[in-house]
């Protein structure tokens, strides 16, 4: 596949996205967004908050001295996406925002698909609903590795 994201001579980051691919990132972030505001129930955004404590109580304390600012972080990342989708160029920085989100998307997706290391990508039918949802998924692996490679 060819790369769709690169270094400029200049050291900006350079997208050369379709208009459908940059609509695509927006509303992704959009959604996981709302999904981080609410409280994490869902076995997906407990992968974006992994436990730091096996004991129940200093958990919670953790919980109650750290969510706010985690969750924080990765809402200014996913605006980030938002605000700057349609820009043909990205800084390191701005690019490295995107690495994050992507990577938060790409947690919660793989988490709710339960993707595997040994899945038979090979065997992957992108006309299922499923299917659909797995090639997201590999679209946002490829998005992420181009930017780290441009990085």
């Amino acid at each position: 596949m060819e790369s769709h994201i690169r270094r400029g001579a200049d050291g900006a980051v350079v997208l050369d996205l379709a208009a459908e691919e940059r609509a695509l990132l927006r509303e992704l972030a959009a959604d996981l967004r709302l999904l981080l505001q609410e409280e994490p129930t869902d076995p997906a955004l407990q992968r974006l908050f992994p436990p730091a404590h096996d004991d129940e109580t200093l958990e919670r304390d953790f919980r109650e001295l750290t969510r706010d600012g985690l969750v924080s972080g990765r809402e200014r990342s996913l605006d980030l996406i938002v605000e700057t989708a349609d820009r043909t160029t990205l800084s390191a920085e701005e690019a490295d925002g995107w690495l994050r989100a992507l990577n938060d998307a790409r947690l919660v997706l793989g988490t709710r698909l339960d993707v595997q290391e040994d899945f038979d990508w090979d065997e992957l039918d992108a006309g299922t609903t499923h299917g659909q949802q797995l090639a997201l998924y590999a679209y946002l692996s490829w998005i992420q590795e181009q930017l780290v490679e441009a990085l």
